[in-house]
């Protein structure tokens, strides 16, 4: 390219080409000289004189610039936006009581409560005080992890006896019907296993 060629001589275009063509063109010659540095500028200052001639005479009222030469700002400011626009945040009451544990503030309570499962899965029928204590210890390890996070001892108490009567009636509603189904445990086997579920969620994802 010799300094005393215009910028339309130098890209190969003719003056009355358009944008997609002068930006075509451009990539093309960037892509096919990317290894010579000297002609790389020189393409670019070809193209930044374009553009600005182009400019002047959209000023002067001779042509119509498309909105991405003379604002080129807006369309890279408009990008994120648009990925942003369409998510919703959640209410702020669901923010105050939901909590975003790790992957240990769920695996801990909930190796307990699956271990506590299996016993009340597997003791023997007619042994109901083994029941009765992995009810037990079942509320103490609630109350000790929802406290753990919280530090709110009283409150602690509080969801996990929320937990313990839905769990034991939200199960014993439901035992009927399932054992039917499935004779695989009893109804108080059934419930407390509900109990334990609904005690894990509590003390995992409720603050």
């Amino acid at each position: 390219m010799s300094d005393d060629q215009n910028p339309y001589d130098k890209l190969g275009l003719s003056e009355d080409a358009s944008f997609d063509e002068i930006q075509d063109v451009r990539n093309r010659l960037l892509e096919q000289h990317s290894g010579d540095v000297k002609r790389l500028e020189a393409i670019e200052a070809a193209y930044d004189a374009i553009l600005m001639e182009r400019l002047k005479m959209r000023q002067e009222g001779k042509i119509k610039v498309p909105e991405r030469i003379r604002f080129p700002e807006r369309l890279v400011q408009s990008l994120p936006k648009e990925s942003q626009t369409p998510r919703q945040h959640s209410p702020a009451w669901l923010q105050r009581i939901l909590d975003k544990p790790t992957l240990t503030d769920t695996l801990l309570p909930g190796a307990w409560f699956v271990g506590l499962s299996a016993i009340s899965i597997f003791y023997q029928p007619g042994s109901e005080q083994v029941l009765q204590f992995t009810l037990v210890l079942g509320v103490c390890i609630s109350i000790y992890f929802i406290n753990r996070k919280e530090k709110k001892f009283a409150r602690a108490v509080l969801l996990t006896l929320v937990g313990l009567t839905t769990g034991l009636l939200a199960g014993g509603l439901f035992a009927t019907w399932l054992i039917s189904q499935v004779q695989i445990m009893n109804v108080n086997q059934f419930s407390t296993i509900v109990t334990f579920v609904l005690l894990w969620l509590i003390s995992s994802f409720l603050r």
